[in-house]
């Protein structure tokens, strides 16, 4: 199927790793160009360089207003013009800690990376976008948005926080003809996983629960991202094999 993204230009932030790379990746391979957004430079470059002159990396912070502003104008200056953004850029914070021992500072930088980061990339990409004939916008949520594990507090809440965003930016921004949705997977198979999870080289294999790949992700944003999810406007795609559906009362 042909999702029309031929020659179509994609923002993806914390595109240096994880679901971000997997998503650069997968754009590229649709015919989109990307801008690579993320502060990891050496990563950046060299994902840059792999997908070639259809990709273009700038460095920057999500939590830095004016570098994230001007490495959103490269982009659009780079390919003239800018049809989607995808916001990938997050951490988990504090994991394993009793809401007690979280320190105000960690819970606010993981508002800060994971929803006002991505607040600032839309607003940023807006004037940008206005100019697309097809412009969307795709937030990574999470499972978290709507289910908590213990010890997860600032991760859960900033996740419920992007599910409320995705809504509240599809309603702000229908009458521009943008589109805003979500994705939320369950557990991924990324760096950032592996290291709260302490999960080693020998893989997920007594995890005791599925676990995706950053490619499974990839591939509902890029249909979420493309005009073949034309009617598809403040939604929530919960990838999770089924668990949020399933009830927990013991019969």
């Amino acid at each position: 199927m042909d999702l029309g993204l031929a020659s179509a230009v994609t923002i993806v932030t914390g595109a240096a790793s994880g679901i971000g790379r997997a998503c650069a990746r997968a754009l590229v391979a649709e015919g989109s160009r990307v801008g690579l957004i993320d502060r990891d430079r050496a990563a950046g470059d060299g994902l840059a360089r792999e997908l070639g002159p259809a990709a273009v990396f700038v460095a920057a912070d999500v939590t830095d207003e004016d570098a994230l502003r001007d490495a959103v104008d490269a982009v659009a200056e780079r390919f003239g013009r800018v049809d989607a953004v995808v916001c990938c850029a997050g951490i988990s914070g504090p994991f394993g800690q009793r809401v007690e021992e979280i320190s105000v500072a960690d819970f606010g930088t993981v508002l800060a990376v994971n929803v006002t980061g991505a607040f600032l990339t839309v607003k940023h990409a807006v004037r940008h976008l206005r100019s697309s004939a097809a412009p969307a916008v795709v937030l990574l949520a999470s499972d978290s948005s709507f289910v908590a594990a213990p010890g997860m507090v600032p991760y859960n809440a900033s996740k419920g926080a992007l599910l409320q965003l995705t809504r509240a930016l599809s309603v702000d921004l229908a009458e521009n003809g943008f589109r805003v949705n979500c994705v939320c997977p369950s557990v991924v198979d990324t760096p950032m996983a592996r290291a709260d999870l302490g999960i080693g080289p020998e893989g997920w294999g007594d995890a005791g629960f599925p676990v995706q790949s950053p490619d499974d992700v990839a591939r509902h944003v890029v249909y979420l991202v493309s005009p073949a999810s034309r009617p598809v406007n403040g939604h929530a795609l919960v990838s999770d094999f089924g668990y949020l559906a399933r009830s927990s009362f013991p019969a």
